[in-house]
């Protein structure tokens, strides 16, 4: 019995030990994330295996474990931008990328877990000056903005593609010009719209004015063709054939045949 405390002891020192080492040894990985192993005897950032996935891992205790987010995220960014005439223009867009898994090792070796601040954002902001400043504030303010939002996109794309970075989207979320350039544009945009709705009436009327006169040259026309094709023998056989009608008529009594060559029959009466 006086052995006992004297092998407790250094049992309970060794398993504390053990708790020690296994707590820090143990490492979960949580979902839409990876780990960079770093062996601190082994050469450093292992670069050359794929991350620890997600899930429960044991790793030495004098190794670390740097978890990165590898799920699709997203920066806002907001820029002061010139113009292609000097203008200032605030142009607030929105950044959707993700980290290259199978170079997160790469990554965090020589960008490290700043790579937002160090490579993403500062390309970004670079690429819109690039691009913003080959266009006049009209075109930012109205048709141009799908084209801009795929230029600074691509030009993104070309640099952070090689810096172990996945870009998936860049939207322009907004384009803020200053309050009298905007409101400039809005009356010359006011006044193109007041334009083409009066050169639309213009061109209705003529068309309606055009219809008009067509329809009147026709009626003319077909007046015209009709009195050139009657005679004097056309209208006497028309004359007959309806006074022939008028006679089946069962309430004709009296038929009065007209004088002279070309006179036609006349009915009269009637019950």
């Amino acid at each position: 019995m006086d052995k006992l405390p004297k092998i407790a002891l250094p049992a309970v020192f060794v398993l504390i030990v053990l708790v020690i080492l296994i707590s820090k040894s143990a490492i979960t990985i949580d979902s839409g994330e990876a780990g960079v192993l770093y062996k601190t005897f082994g050469g450093g950032v292992v670069t050359d295996e794929p991350p620890l996935g997600e899930g429960f891992h044991i790793v030495a205790p004098w190794n670390k474990v740097f978890v990165y987010e590898v799920r699709q995220q997203e920066v806002l960014e907001k820029m002061q931008v010139l113009s292609s005439n000097g203008l200032e223009i605030k142009l607030e867009s929105s950044i959707w990328f993700q980290p290259k898994i199978e170079f997160l090792g790469k990554l965090h070796q020589e960008k490290g877990s700043e790579y937002i601040q160090r490579v993403l954002l500062p390309t970004i902001r670079s690429a819109a000056r690039s691009v913003v400043g080959r266009y006049t504030p009209e075109q930012l303010y109205s048709s141009k903005r799908d084209a801009i939002q795929q230029e600074i996109f691509e030009e993104t794309q070309k640099i952070v593609d090689g810096q172990y970075i996945q870009l998936n989207e860049v939207l322009v979320r907004d384009v803020t010009l200053p309050p009298t350039i905007k409101e400039a544009i809005e009356r010359k945009l006011k006044q193109e719209q007041e334009s083409l709705e009066y050169e639309f009436r213009l061109v209705t009327a003529q068309k309606e004015a055009q219809k008009v006169t067509i329809e009147a040259q026709g009626k003319a026309d077909a007046n015209r063709i009709l009195s050139a094709s009657l005679n004097d023998q056309i209208l006497k056989d028309k004359g007959i054939d309806a006074t022939l009608e008028l006679s089946k008529s069962p309430n004709t009594k009296i038929i009065v045949v007209g004088g002279g060559e070309s006179g036609l029959p006349l009915i009269l009466g009637n019950n």
